[in-house]
């Protein structure tokens, strides 16, 4: 049954950029539906981005999904990083930014902002991400980032005009 009381919307980014990436994008998005007290509202087109990290790598599957969720934000991350590992992630052994089979990060949750050990909201990279904005902004351009008061849309046209504006370059740059 689809979540009731006290549900909140909150806000992932999905990536992957080993074995067959749309496959396991769709399957992820499955396995959070199958979650008790998760409701998938909406899921982005994927889209192929160049990797952000260490060493050489493919090229990501990145997409995005809005959630109706009765659970708390930890709880909903705990089951993500599940997902993950049934997806063949495996944090321990593998680097930071480097490839992975799935990547789900939470990005949004309602209007709560955090800072703890394991869990910050929002994300506190995402603002930057074109990746995660692109995909994000086009399912829920109205959703409210917290941490600036600002809807998705305009963190997204902030964005994307930044990358358009000429790099400084030479002395003093």
């Amino acid at each position: 049954p689809p979540p009731r009381a006290h549900a909140a919307h909150a806000a992932i980014a999905l990536g992957s950029n080993l074995g067959d990436r749309h496959a396991t994008l769709e399957s992820a998005v499955r396995a959070l539906a199958l979650v008790p007290g998760v409701e998938v509202r909406r899921v982005s087109p994927f889209i192929e981005t160049d990797p952000v990290g260490p060493g050489a790598q493919g090229a990501y599957l990145n997409g995005a999904a809005v959630l109706l969720t009765t659970r708390s934000p930890r709880d909903l991350l705990r089951c993500m990083q599940r997902i993950e590992i049934a997806h063949g992630r495996d944090r321990a052994t593998t680097e930071r930014w480097g490839p992975r089979t799935l990547d789900l990060d939470l990005i949004l949750y309602a209007d709560r902002q955090t800072e703890e050990p394991g869990l910050t909201l929002p994300h506190p990279e995402f603002r930057g991400r074109l990746f995660v904005l692109e995909p994000l902004g086009a399912i829920a351009p109205e959703m409210v980032d917290p941490g600036t008061g600002h809807t998705l849309a305009r963190l997204l046209d902030d964005l994307r005009r930044a990358e358009e504006r000429p790099r400084a370059s030479g002395p003093g740059a």
